[in-house]
């Protein structure tokens, strides 16, 4: 199973996301020390972009709402994920994102 759908899977099956964006960004960082070493996977899957929009975070600040998918990605952290970059909303929280931009 490649990573962005194992990231997929454990975000929908613990967050109950109303939206969830995954997006591979790894061919941002091609060239970067990590990837230039001889273990260094090909192919992308080291760097990934998700928004989550869930009302599991409600009363939770943006540090928690990190660590805890970070937590629930902590296998996919060690193995060939090398960065994330989260965006986690509450469903309020982006009602209001969405209402400011009209």
């Amino acid at each position: 199973m490649d990573y962005r759908t194992r990231i997929e899977d454990k975000l929908t099956r613990h967050l109950e996301p109303v939206r969830l964006r995954i997006k591979d960004v790894s061919h941002r960082h091609a060239g970067h020390a990590h990837r230039r070493v001889s273990d260094a996977p090909e192919g992308g899957e080291t760097h990934f972009s998700v928004e989550v929009v869930s009302a599991r975070f409600e009363g939770m600040a943006r540090l928690a709402r990190h660590r805890l998918v970070n937590e629930l990605l902590a296998d996919e952290l060690k193995e060939r994920v090398h960065a994330l970059q989260l965006r986690t909303l509450t469903p309020a929280e982006d009602a209001a994102a969405t209402d400011s931009r009209r």
